[in-house]
Protein backbone atom coordinates (compact mmCIF):
# COMPACT_ATOMS: atom_id res chain seq x y z
CA UNK A 1 0.00 0.00 0.00
CA UNK A 2 2.04 3.06 -1.67
CA UNK A 3 -0.66 5.68 -1.42
CA UNK A 4 -2.87 7.68 0.79
CA UNK A 5 -5.65 5.35 2.41
CA UNK A 6 -8.86 7.09 1.77
CA UNK A 7 -8.33 7.65 -1.86
CA UNK A 8 -6.92 4.43 -2.77
CA UNK A 9 -10.61 3.20 -2.70
CA UNK A 10 -10.83 5.35 -5.89
CA UNK A 11 -7.86 4.33 -7.68
CA UNK A 12 -9.33 1.19 -9.82
CA UNK A 13 -12.80 1.60 -10.95
CA UNK A 14 -15.36 -0.65 -10.03
CA UNK A 15 -18.26 -0.46 -12.66
CA UNK A 16 -16.76 -2.84 -15.12
CA UNK A 17 -16.71 -6.25 -15.11
CA UNK A 18 -13.69 -8.29 -13.80
CA UNK A 19 -13.38 -9.82 -17.27
CA UNK A 20 -13.50 -5.94 -18.99
CA UNK A 21 -11.08 -4.79 -16.24
CA UNK A 22 -8.75 -6.98 -16.42
CA UNK A 23 -8.35 -6.93 -20.27
CA UNK A 24 -7.82 -3.36 -20.23
CA UNK A 25 -5.83 -3.42 -17.72
CA UNK A 26 -3.51 -6.15 -19.78
CA UNK A 27 -3.54 -3.86 -22.92
CA UNK A 28 -2.31 -0.85 -21.35
CA UNK A 29 0.21 -2.79 -19.18
CA UNK A 30 3.10 -1.39 -21.25
CA UNK A 31 4.97 2.11 -21.99
CA UNK A 32 3.65 5.12 -19.95
CA UNK A 33 0.81 2.98 -18.85
CA UNK A 34 2.81 1.70 -16.21
CA UNK A 35 2.22 4.41 -13.98
CA UNK A 36 5.31 6.55 -11.63
CA UNK A 37 6.75 5.13 -8.78
CA UNK A 38 6.37 7.50 -6.15
CA UNK A 39 8.45 6.84 -2.88
CA UNK A 40 6.80 6.82 0.64
CA UNK A 41 9.44 9.13 1.62
CA UNK A 42 8.37 11.62 -0.73
CA UNK A 43 4.35 11.80 0.67
CA UNK A 44 6.29 11.47 4.32
CA UNK A 45 8.12 14.35 3.71
CA UNK A 46 5.39 16.93 1.88
CA UNK A 47 3.71 15.93 4.60
CA UNK A 48 5.18 17.05 7.09
CA UNK A 49 5.98 20.07 5.36
CA UNK A 50 2.20 20.65 4.85
CA UNK A 51 1.65 20.54 8.77
CA UNK A 52 4.36 22.81 10.12
CA UNK A 53 3.42 25.07 7.70
CA UNK A 54 -0.40 25.32 8.36
CA UNK A 55 0.34 24.94 12.11
CA UNK A 56 2.23 28.53 11.82
CA UNK A 57 -0.53 29.84 10.36
CA UNK A 58 -3.71 28.49 12.65
CA UNK A 59 -0.68 29.61 15.88
CA UNK A 60 -0.25 33.19 14.12
CA UNK A 61 -3.92 33.93 13.46
CA UNK A 62 -4.77 32.35 17.13
CA UNK A 63 -2.07 34.40 18.83
CA UNK A 64 -2.48 37.60 16.82
CA UNK A 65 -5.84 39.64 18.08
CA UNK A 66 -5.63 41.89 14.89
CA UNK A 67 -6.11 38.44 13.31
CA UNK A 68 -9.75 37.66 14.91
CA UNK A 69 -11.62 38.78 11.92
CA UNK A 70 -13.58 36.61 9.74
CA UNK A 71 -11.17 36.51 6.27
CA UNK A 72 -8.57 35.38 8.83
CA UNK A 73 -10.71 32.81 10.49
CA UNK A 74 -11.76 31.35 6.91
CA UNK A 75 -7.77 31.24 6.26
CA UNK A 76 -7.64 29.41 9.75
CA UNK A 77 -10.17 26.67 8.73
CA UNK A 78 -8.34 26.32 5.49
CA UNK A 79 -5.31 25.43 6.94
CA UNK A 80 -7.01 23.24 9.07
CA UNK A 81 -8.36 21.59 6.64
CA UNK A 82 -4.88 21.42 4.66
CA UNK A 83 -3.99 19.57 8.08
CA UNK A 84 -5.74 16.69 7.79
CA UNK A 85 -4.50 16.11 4.84
CA UNK A 86 -1.38 16.01 6.33
CA UNK A 87 -2.08 14.39 9.59
CA UNK A 88 -4.04 11.55 7.68
CA UNK A 89 -0.94 11.35 5.23
CA UNK A 90 1.68 10.77 8.09
CA UNK A 91 -1.28 8.89 9.87
CA UNK A 92 -1.18 6.16 7.21
CA UNK A 93 2.44 6.13 6.87
CA UNK A 94 3.10 5.38 10.42
CA UNK A 95 0.61 2.70 10.31
CA UNK A 96 1.84 0.90 7.65
CA UNK A 97 5.70 1.20 8.79
CA UNK A 98 4.19 -0.39 12.04
CA UNK A 99 2.42 -3.06 10.24
CA UNK A 100 5.21 -4.01 8.25
CA UNK A 101 8.11 -4.07 10.39
CA UNK A 102 5.53 -6.53 13.14
CA UNK A 103 5.93 -3.48 15.90
CA UNK A 104 1.98 -2.94 15.63
CA UNK A 105 -0.06 -6.73 15.20
CA UNK A 106 -3.81 -5.70 15.02
CA UNK A 107 -6.80 -8.15 13.95
CA UNK A 108 -8.29 -7.63 10.57
CA UNK A 109 -11.52 -5.73 11.99
CA UNK A 110 -9.55 -2.93 13.67
CA UNK A 111 -7.69 -2.57 10.67
CA UNK A 112 -10.66 -2.22 8.70
CA UNK A 113 -12.24 -0.12 11.37
CA UNK A 114 -8.85 2.10 11.40
CA UNK A 115 -9.19 2.42 7.79
CA UNK A 116 -12.06 3.68 7.67
CA UNK A 117 -11.21 6.17 10.08
CA UNK A 118 -8.47 7.62 7.90
CA UNK A 119 -10.57 7.23 5.00
CA UNK A 120 -13.06 10.07 6.53
CA UNK A 121 -10.54 12.41 7.71
CA UNK A 122 -8.88 12.67 3.76
CA UNK A 123 -12.62 13.03 2.43
CA UNK A 124 -13.65 15.60 4.90
CA UNK A 125 -10.39 17.44 4.30
CA UNK A 126 -11.05 17.67 0.68
CA UNK A 127 -14.61 18.90 0.68
CA UNK A 128 -13.87 21.18 3.61
CA UNK A 129 -10.61 22.47 1.63
CA UNK A 130 -12.70 23.36 -1.59
CA UNK A 131 -15.43 24.79 0.44
CA UNK A 132 -13.28 27.15 2.25
CA UNK A 133 -11.26 28.22 -0.75
CA UNK A 134 -15.22 29.31 -2.46
CA UNK A 135 -15.38 30.84 0.83
CA UNK A 136 -12.56 33.06 1.02
CA UNK A 137 -12.92 33.67 -2.55
CA UNK A 138 -16.91 34.89 -1.98
CA UNK A 139 -15.24 37.14 1.30
CA UNK A 140 -12.74 38.88 -0.90
CA UNK A 141 -15.21 39.61 -3.41
CA UNK A 142 -17.46 40.97 -0.90
CA UNK A 143 -14.38 42.89 0.61
CA UNK A 144 -13.83 44.80 -3.36
CA UNK A 145 -17.59 45.39 -3.93
CA UNK A 146 -19.23 46.13 -0.84
CA UNK A 147 -16.45 47.33 1.16
CA UNK A 148 -18.67 50.02 2.92
CA UNK A 149 -21.15 47.20 4.37
CA UNK A 150 -19.01 44.19 4.42
CA UNK A 151 -18.71 44.72 8.54
CA UNK A 152 -22.90 44.58 8.38
CA UNK A 153 -22.69 41.54 5.37
CA UNK A 154 -19.82 39.75 6.93
CA UNK A 155 -20.84 39.40 10.74
CA UNK A 156 -18.73 37.31 13.34
CA UNK A 157 -21.80 35.41 13.85
CA UNK A 158 -22.79 34.71 10.23
CA UNK A 159 -18.63 33.75 9.57
CA UNK A 160 -19.13 31.35 12.75
CA UNK A 161 -22.25 30.00 11.36
CA UNK A 162 -20.44 29.88 7.79
CA UNK A 163 -17.70 27.47 9.18
CA UNK A 164 -20.02 25.33 11.36
CA UNK A 165 -21.91 24.63 8.41
CA UNK A 166 -18.97 23.86 6.20
CA UNK A 167 -17.17 21.17 8.64
CA UNK A 168 -20.48 19.73 9.49
CA UNK A 169 -21.24 18.81 5.65
CA UNK A 170 -17.83 17.38 5.14
CA UNK A 171 -18.23 15.80 8.18
CA UNK A 172 -21.47 14.30 6.90
CA UNK A 173 -20.40 13.98 3.27
CA UNK A 174 -17.16 11.97 3.68
CA UNK A 175 -19.11 9.49 5.85
CA UNK A 176 -22.23 9.22 2.69
CA UNK A 177 -18.78 9.17 0.41
CA UNK A 178 -17.19 6.30 2.24
CA UNK A 179 -20.15 4.39 2.68
CA UNK A 180 -21.51 4.46 -0.70
CA UNK A 181 -17.88 5.06 -2.33
CA UNK A 182 -19.52 2.18 -5.49
CA UNK A 183 -21.69 4.80 -6.35
CA UNK A 184 -21.62 7.05 -9.13
CA UNK A 185 -24.13 9.02 -8.35
CA UNK A 186 -21.70 9.73 -4.88
CA UNK A 187 -18.94 10.40 -7.02
CA UNK A 188 -21.11 12.57 -9.59
CA UNK A 189 -22.27 14.86 -7.05
CA UNK A 190 -18.14 15.01 -6.03
CA UNK A 191 -17.55 16.27 -9.53
CA UNK A 192 -20.01 18.66 -9.64
CA UNK A 193 -18.81 20.16 -6.46
CA UNK A 194 -15.37 20.52 -7.54
CA UNK A 195 -16.68 22.32 -10.93
CA UNK A 196 -19.02 24.17 -9.07
CA UNK A 197 -15.99 26.07 -6.86
CA UNK A 198 -14.07 26.34 -10.23
CA UNK A 199 -16.98 28.15 -11.85
CA UNK A 200 -17.17 29.91 -8.96
CA UNK A 201 -13.58 31.08 -7.82
CA UNK A 202 -13.27 31.72 -11.78
CA UNK A 203 -16.25 34.17 -11.76
CA UNK A 204 -15.47 36.02 -8.98
CA UNK A 205 -11.91 36.70 -9.21
CA UNK A 206 -12.05 37.51 -13.29
CA UNK A 207 -14.71 39.78 -12.04
CA UNK A 208 -12.62 41.55 -9.01
CA UNK A 209 -9.36 41.56 -11.71
CA UNK A 210 -11.90 43.38 -13.80
CA UNK A 211 -12.89 46.01 -11.33
CA UNK A 212 -9.33 46.52 -10.28
CA UNK A 213 -8.46 47.33 -13.61
CA UNK A 214 -10.66 49.80 -14.91
CA UNK A 215 -10.40 51.51 -11.32
CA UNK A 216 -6.58 52.00 -12.48
CA UNK A 217 -7.72 52.87 -16.07
CA UNK A 218 -10.14 55.94 -14.16
CA UNK A 219 -7.11 56.98 -12.23
CA UNK A 220 -4.93 57.21 -15.37
CA UNK A 221 -7.38 59.05 -16.88
CA UNK A 222 -8.15 61.46 -14.50
CA UNK A 223 -4.13 61.78 -14.38
CA UNK A 224 -2.55 64.82 -16.84
CA UNK A 225 -0.36 63.47 -18.63
CA UNK A 226 -2.40 60.35 -17.94
CA UNK A 227 0.13 57.01 -16.46
CA UNK A 228 -0.58 53.49 -17.88
CA UNK A 229 -0.61 51.26 -14.45
CA UNK A 230 0.77 47.79 -16.82
CA UNK A 231 2.40 46.81 -14.12
CA UNK A 232 -0.54 47.09 -11.66
CA UNK A 233 -2.65 44.97 -14.33
CA UNK A 234 0.26 43.05 -15.40
CA UNK A 235 0.42 41.86 -11.27
CA UNK A 236 -3.36 41.26 -11.18
CA UNK A 237 -3.21 39.00 -13.70
CA UNK A 238 0.07 37.15 -12.53
CA UNK A 239 -2.09 36.78 -8.94
CA UNK A 240 -5.14 35.67 -11.09
CA UNK A 241 -3.33 33.26 -12.75
CA UNK A 242 -1.48 31.70 -9.77
CA UNK A 243 -4.69 31.58 -7.83
CA UNK A 244 -6.77 29.61 -10.27
CA UNK A 245 -3.85 27.88 -11.80
CA UNK A 246 -2.86 26.06 -8.73
CA UNK A 247 -6.26 25.47 -7.93
CA UNK A 248 -6.92 23.77 -11.48
CA UNK A 249 -3.54 21.69 -11.19
CA UNK A 250 -3.40 20.30 -7.91
CA UNK A 251 -7.39 19.34 -7.49
CA UNK A 252 -7.83 18.84 -11.51
CA UNK A 253 -5.95 15.61 -12.10
CA UNK A 254 -8.01 13.81 -8.72
CA UNK A 255 -11.52 14.80 -10.38
CA UNK A 256 -10.25 14.08 -13.69
CA UNK A 257 -9.43 10.41 -12.47
CA UNK A 258 -13.31 10.49 -10.69
CA UNK A 259 -14.77 11.57 -14.33
CA UNK A 260 -12.75 8.06 -16.03
CA UNK A 261 -14.30 6.05 -13.58
CA UNK A 262 -18.11 6.92 -14.08
CA UNK A 263 -17.38 7.62 -18.11
CA UNK A 264 -15.12 5.04 -19.33
CA UNK A 265 -14.04 2.57 -16.76
CA UNK A 266 -12.35 -0.19 -19.33
CA UNK A 267 -10.81 2.16 -21.79
CA UNK A 268 -7.55 1.99 -22.38
CA UNK A 269 -6.71 5.74 -21.97
CA UNK A 270 -8.74 5.43 -19.08
CA UNK A 271 -6.97 2.29 -17.77
CA UNK A 272 -3.31 4.35 -18.59
CA UNK A 273 -4.87 7.31 -16.73
CA UNK A 274 -5.57 5.47 -13.65
CA UNK A 275 -2.15 4.29 -13.39
CA UNK A 276 -0.97 7.74 -11.85
CA UNK A 277 -3.23 8.10 -9.07
CA UNK A 278 -0.60 8.81 -6.72
CA UNK A 279 0.61 11.56 -8.72
CA UNK A 280 -2.83 13.37 -8.56
CA UNK A 281 -2.71 12.21 -4.59
CA UNK A 282 1.00 13.88 -4.50
CA UNK A 283 -0.27 17.15 -6.58
CA UNK A 284 -3.27 17.40 -3.76
CA UNK A 285 -0.85 17.10 -0.54
CA UNK A 286 1.42 19.44 -2.88
CA UNK A 287 -1.94 21.90 -2.92
CA UNK A 288 -2.01 21.66 1.15
CA UNK A 289 2.01 22.93 1.64
CA UNK A 290 0.85 25.85 -1.61
CA UNK A 291 -2.11 27.21 0.20
CA UNK A 292 0.04 28.92 3.35
CA UNK A 293 2.09 30.86 0.54
CA UNK A 294 -1.43 32.43 -1.48
CA UNK A 295 -3.52 33.26 1.07
CA UNK A 296 -1.89 33.44 4.48
CA UNK A 297 1.98 34.41 4.14
CA UNK A 298 1.18 37.24 1.63
CA UNK A 299 -0.10 39.06 4.82
CA UNK A 300 2.37 41.68 6.34
CA UNK A 301 0.82 41.21 9.33
CA UNK A 302 0.56 37.70 9.60
CA UNK A 303 4.23 37.15 8.68
CA UNK A 304 5.42 39.45 11.64
CA UNK A 305 3.38 37.22 13.69
CA UNK A 306 4.50 34.15 12.45
CA UNK A 307 8.39 35.66 13.24
CA UNK A 308 6.94 36.12 17.03
CA UNK A 309 5.78 32.47 17.25
CA UNK A 310 8.91 31.01 15.66
CA UNK A 311 11.23 32.61 17.84
CA UNK A 312 8.68 32.00 20.45
CA UNK A 313 8.08 36.05 21.34
CA UNK A 314 4.84 34.85 23.68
Amino acid sequence: MSTLAPLRLLREPWNASEGNQSNATVGASSGWCQGLDIPNELFLVLGLVSLVENLLVVAAILKNRNLHSPTYYFICCLAVSDMLVSISNLAEMLFMLLLEHGVLVMRPSIVRHMDSVIDMLICSSVVSSLSFLGVIAVDRYITIFYALRYHSIMTLQRAVVTMASIWLASTVSSTVLITYYRSNTILLCLIGFFLFMLVLMLVLYIHMFTLARHHLHSISRQQKPPITHRGGSLKGAVTLTILLGVFFICWGPFFFHLILIVTCPTNPFCTCFFSYFNLFLILIICNSVIDPLIYAFRSQELRRTLREVVTCSW
